[in-house]
Parts: C-alpha cells; sequence; structure tokens
C-alpha cells in the first residue's frame, strides 16, 4: 500500500521507524512546521521530519489544512492509507474521505478513555493502573472513530511518564504490525467506542504543573511521576525559589504536620507531609541548574527540617 505518515513528536518518529524497518511503502511524512527551540528561540524540526528526511522519505510541513490548500499535494501523492500518530490537528473532510483504506489513528490509550492531546500524562496523573495504545478508523471528532485494534499494558506505581511513554511506543507497533496485516487480508473488525465512558485528555499546561501538598500523597505522587521527565512538577521554597521534583517515592507514613512541611531528610530523600501521608522525594531539579538527587541537594543545604513547601505563582 501507499502509505502517507502523519506525526509529529517522538512517539510518532517511534511508529514510523517501525513502519520503515518492517518494509511498509511511506511514500511521504507530513508534520507539523518547525519550532523555536530553548532560550535562543532556534528553530527545530519534529522529530518525524528528521527521521523521514535521514530515510530518504520527502516531509510536508503544511501551515493549514482546514483551507483545502493540501489538497492538490495530496492528490499527487495518491495515498492508498494514511496513519496518523499524535500529528497534533484535527483533519478536515477532504483528507479522511481520500485514501481507499481510510485514515487510521495510532492513540496512546485504551479509548474512549483519555481522548485528546495528553493521554499519557493524564492516565498517571489520574493514578490509572492500565493503559494502552487504540488504532481507530479516524473520523469527526477528537479520537471517536471505531476502534480496529488495541494492545493494553499496565501502570506500576513506579512508572512515570517518560517509562510508560516508551512502553506504548511499542505498543504501537505491535498494534500497527496487527492491523495493516487485517487490513490487507480483508479482516478488520469494527468496534464501536462507547462515548458514555469517555474521558478527556487536556494539554498540560503551567498550572497543571503546580504541586498541592493539601492533596492526598497519592495524588502528589501520581502528579509528580505524571509530569516526569519533562516538565516536571513544581512547588515554592521559603527563599521564593521554584524546585522542580523529578521523582519521588510513597511513603507508610502519617504526619500531624501542615501539608507542605518538611518533617524529614536523610540520604534516602526528603520526606514532606501532605494532606494525607508523607511522600519521600528522591529527585530534584534547582531553579537554574540540572536534575539532581535529593541527598546531593541536601548537603547543599538549600533546604531545612520545618521548612514549608508552597504553590508557586506562574
Amino acid at each position: 500500500m501507499r502509505i502517507v505518515f502523519m506525526g509529529t513528536p517522538d512517539f510518532a518518529r517511534s511508529i514510523l521507524e517501525h513502519l520503515i524497518t518492517s518494509g511498509e511503502n511511506i511514500i511521504a511524512a507530513v508534520t507539523q512546521p518547525d519550532k523555536p527551540f530553548g532560550r535562543k528561540k532556534t528553530m527545530a524540526p519534529p522529530p518525524v521530519k528528521e527521521y523521514a528526511l535521514a530515510h530518504g522519505i520527502p516531509v510536508y510541513q503544511p501551515e493549514k489544512l482546514k483551507d483545502g490548500s493540501f489538497a492538490g499535494t495530496l492528490a499527487q501523492l495518491d495515498p492508498e492509507l494514511i496513519i496518523v500518530v499524535a500529528y497534533g490537528r484535527i483533519l478536515p473532510n477532504y483528507i479522511l474521505d481520500y485514501p481507499k483504506h481510510g485514515c487510521i489513528n495510532i492513540h496512546a490509550s485504551i479509548l474512549p478513555r483519555w481522548r485528546g492531546a495528553a493521554p499519557i500524562q493524564r492516565a498517571i496523573m489520574a493514578g490509572d493502573t492500565l493503559s494502552g495504545v487504540t488504532v481507530q478508523y479516524m473520523a469527526e471528532g477528537i479520537d471517536t472513530g471505531n476502534v480496529i485494534g488495541k494492545v493494553e499494558t499496565p501502570i506500576p506505581e513506579e512508572m512515570d511518564y517518560g517509562m510508560l511513554h516508551d512502553q506504548l511506543a511499542k505498543d504501537g507497533c505491535q498494534a500497527i504490525t496487527q492491523v495493516l496485516a487485517d487490513i490487507r487480508g480483508g479482516t478488520v473488525v469494527r468496534e464501536v467506542q462507547n462515548d458514555s465512558l469517555a474521558t478527556y485528555a487536556a494539554k498540560i499546561e503551567n498550572p497543571d504543573c503546580i504541586l498541592h501538598f493539601a492533596a492526598s500523597a497519592a495524588e502528589v505522587h501520581n502528579r509528580i511521576r505524571g509530569l516526569s521527565p519533562v516538565p516536571l512538577a513544581i512547588t515554592m521554597m521559603p527563599d521564593g525559589r521554584k524546585l522542580k521534583i523529578a521523582a519521588a517515592i510513597r511513603t507508610e507514613e502519617t504526619s500531624s504536620a501542615a501539608p507542605g512541611t518538611v518533617i524529614a531528610m536523610d540520604k534516602k530523600g526528603i520526606r514532606i507531609a501532605c494532606g494525607d501521608g508523607v511522600i519521600c522525594v528522591t529527585e530534584v531539579q534547582p531553579e537554574g541548574k540540572k536534575r539532581m538527587r535529593a541527598a546531593d541537594f541536601i548537603n547543599g543545604r538549600a533546604i531545612a527540617v520545618g521548612d514549608i513547601l508552597t504553590e508557586p505563582a506562574l
């Protein structure tokens, strides 16, 4: 089949790599325009663009799709199938209706749970114990189409966003391999989503990164791991400096101290009282510095028992 691949971030790049190494006929990659990156605002290409160009695949980066300006290019490419993975835009009908085998989307959740932009982070932040990937025929709306394949994976308590991201990328490769075999064999089975079970995974915004120690230790822990390794959860120290929390573990301790109070510090980390329970912070990233072990941060005497960590203004 003549396949056009549409995707943007690392998650999509992993799927594209699998398709290419599996021998699929990827005739073009469509991705978002380059964007400024870092303090110097240097223009950086999306991971999909970098990988596609390195393997001789033509790359298209349309600024808009809804205005129909991509229709001519689509007709020239003449794909039989379009595979979409975290592309970042809703596709208009002239694209959805073009390929004879349709447009299929690989989504990083078990739909209809966590439709939308940030399914991996939201699943962990909500304390879900199960995730996976879903392959679906695309329809109008956000992740609402008929399901044609899925692979489930557990979310252990120690798993963070980065770990689950990498696992789901592998699951996505497994799922699309089976779906492509089903399409070729004419054995695709469609499953209509139950919209009453749908939840929405909104994009991660700055307020989502603020730690609220008045919440339970479980909720605080889930937020920390759901935002690690990027963009990281944030709190504020008594001196007004922000402190990003990169990793933590839940403890069996209880505390009557006010939420956010540092109740103990040792080589294992920084133990902080929550609204219900205690967490032990094991890795941090101080303002303007690199990620480090909490034990090393303690040795720098930047924090003390009795300090109260508060919510920063963003």
